[in-house]
């Protein structure tokens, strides 16, 4: 890859240039979070293509390497989508979480909690340097309950939201995701394997209104975005619940 830094709006943004070889429909981006590092992202769409903008944010131990089939086909609806590498996490499908790399490098905490700090520069990214004017955050798993946060103390900046998997996983009062769930305004899809049902609900039941869809599938399901995987045996269930939402809340404008 080709490293190519500018000034946008402020910022110092790098930009990787995908060199002969390299898996072609995204570009890779780094930006600045708020304690120093430069976050790992890869950027699918362009501008033309929609002003709005859909943020994805892994499991645990994983990297936006988990999103590597699910982000071009969000991009071939019409979306700009940027599949975000936090530090809580190590890799995947043979991408590895650069974001991890450098906060560990600075000897950075990378909890699950400290992550919270890459959604927040995600999303301000989208915002400032990308000029997205709808922007919709999606978590898996502990990234799920951090979207949920996400929303609801950034109301003004996040659009709609999607928990593939959310839960009280953070070492934190028992309804500590709860807490936010009731804060949210925005529309709402929340879903899980059909085991984790029980978790997910009371998550469901706390966010107030009417534009949420709580989606458990007849199967048996799977953890996080990954239920949208080609080589997961229900993921036509799982993408037209998506679509659905998606279409409804947030189409690409």
């Amino acid at each position: 890859m080709r490293a190519r830094n500018f000034l946008a709006l402020g910022w110092i943004v790098t930009v990787w240039a995908a060199s002969a070889g390299a898996e072609p429909g995204f570009k890779t981006v780094d930006f600045p979070t708020s304690d120093g590092i430069e976050a790992r992202a890869d950027l699918y769409g362009d501008a033309e293509s929609s002003a709005t903008l859909i943020l994805l944010f892994h499991q645990a131990g994983w990297s936006r390497g988990e999103y590597r089939e699910i982000a071009p086909k969000l991009a071939a609806e019409g979306y700009r989508v940027l599949a975000v590498d936090q530090r809580a996490g190590r890799g995947v499908n043979g991408v590895a979480n650069e974001t991890h790399r450098r906060a560990a490098k600075k000897r950075l905490p990378t909890g699950y909690l400290n992550a919270y700090a890459d959604l927040v520069a995600a999303m301000t990214y989208a915002r400032e340097v990308l000029g997205a004017s709808e922007v919709v955050v999606w978590g898996s798993s502990y990234s799920a309950s951090l979207v949920v946060r996400l929303a609801a103390e950034h109301q003004a900046a996040v659009d709609a939201v999607l928990a593939f998997s959310p839960g009280e996983y953070f070492k934190k009062e028992k309804s500590y995701v709860a807490g936010f769930a009731r804060q949210i305004s925005q529309p709402l899809f929340i879903t899980s394997s059909k085991a984790e049902r029980a978790q997910v609900e009371p998550l469901y039941q706390a966010a107030p209104g009417d534009q949420k869809i709580l989606f458990t599938p007849a199967s048996k399901g799977r953890h996080g975005s990954r239920a949208l995987w080609s080589r997961s045996p229900d993921n036509d269930v799982y993408w037209a619940a998506v679509r659905g939402f998606l279409k409804t809340y947030a189409p690409p404008r």
